[in-house]
């Protein structure tokens, strides 16, 4: 798929691919109602529209990346809904069947990224989205909804499979793959040895693809 992407856009990587793949396995996407967090480019929320979706909302902080997200669309002939402002401003919208996320996780010296780090920069454990994207997601899907978040394991994914199980979503890992580092890794890998969040030698990193489903009834004799 050609991507277009205003400057200062991060581009698709390996990460967008993933949660692109794992979203055709989801039987809720086609004929739903689908919302895109993190979106960037947009390519997610055109994977989404093209494997059927009934309508796509996509949510970014950044305004060229949505403006990538709208150009990307317009030109596949999706409609879009677009919504600027962090994931929690999805919150005022009606629930969705399928919600998608690639948040920023890289492990950065700041809590919040700047420019074109906004896409990737997520404090000292790369935790400072990820911790409220779980503790949110949940609440935007409908009953029986599902929610696919793909990040790094350098980012702890137990942590976030515990964050969601602990909010009474039901969790787990459907996808993995280990994959080179990209422009961002290589060049924080002496740092991010030095605080033991990987070898000293790595060169390649594992990300996986969480889904999330909230399942509002109860198994036959649980009480409700």
């Amino acid at each position: 798929m050609m991507i277009l992407r205003a400057p200062g856009v991060y581009r698709p990587q390996a990460d967008t691919w993933m949660l692109a793949e794992a979203l055709r396995a989801v039987p809720r996407l086609r004929g739903g109602r689908v919302l895109e967090l993190c979106a960037g480019t947009g390519a997610v929320t055109v994977a989404a529209a093209k494997a059927g979706a009934a309508s796509v909302t996509a949510v970014d902080l950044s305004r060229r990346a949505l403006a990538s997200t709208w150009l990307n669309c317009r030109l596949r002939g999706v409609a879009v809904q677009l919504l600027h402002g962090d994931f929690s401003a999805a919150a005022r919208l009606p629930r969705f069947d399928v919600v998608l996320a690639n948040p920023p996780y890289v492990p950065a010296e700041r809590a919040v990224g700047r420019g074109r780090a906004l896409a990737w920069d997520a404090g000292p454990t790369g935790r400072s989205v990820l911790d409220r994207l779980c503790a949110t997601l949940p609440d935007l899907l409908t009953d029986n909804g599902v929610g696919l978040i793909v990040h790094s394991a350098i980012s702890d994914p137990d942590r976030s499979l515990d964050q969601l199980r602990s909010g009474g979503a039901e969790a787990q890992v459907v996808a993995v793959d280990t994959v080179p580092f990209g422009p961002v890794l290589r060049s924080r890998a002496r740092r991010l040895a030095a605080r033991g969040l990987i070898a000293k030698d790595q060169h390649n990193e594992k990300l996986v693809v969480i889904r999330v489903e909230r399942n509002c009834c109860p198994a036959i004799g649980e009480p409700a």
